[in-house]
């Protein structure tokens, strides 16, 4: 996977570049959330975690969407920043959206206990997966510091 990125950031053709973010978000997703799901399990089999009532379960659910939305907010920031190059613009914001849907996913793995909190933890997490997938990148690309 880390070859094929490599070959779509020097292609630097739209399509390429394109490619090349989505696979950075999807990476970044993955290295970010895989050690997740052994560790909610340890936790799960020692010291199970209760989210409460469905006030507490719903603060939680807040409280990640609250978080993901920091981090589309700051990856924005990064893709606007004029300091740097396209192709470093566009893997930096791929690599700091997939943190979104993270964040659930990881809240959700503290819960593996309770099947409703995972459900909508990791529902959550689908939907800023797929809301937060870099978006396709069109006309000619700059190489040159903005």
């Amino acid at each position: 996977m880390l070859d094929a990125l490599t070959r779509d950031l020097r292609a630097a053709s739209p399509a390429s570049l394109t490619r090349a973010a989505r696979r950075a978000y999807t990476l970044a997703f993955l290295t970010l959330a895989v050690p997740g799901v052994p560790l909610g399990a340890v936790l799960a089999l020692w010291r199970p975690l209760d989210p409460g009532g469905a006030g507490q379960l719903l603060s939680l659910v807040a409280l990640a969407a609250a978080l993901a939305g920091v981090a589309l907010y700051l990856a924005g920031r990064t893709a606007r920043d004029p300091s740097l190059r396209a192709p470093h613009e566009l893997l930096a914001a791929a690599i700091q959206r997939a943190t979104a849907p993270a964040v659930p996913f990881l809240i959700g793995c503290a819960f593996l206990r309770s099947g409703v909190t995972v459900a909508l933890l990791w529902g959550l997490a689908l939907l800023l997966f797929l809301v937060g997938r870099p978006p396709a990148v069109s006309g000619p690309v700059s190489q040159q510091a903005g």
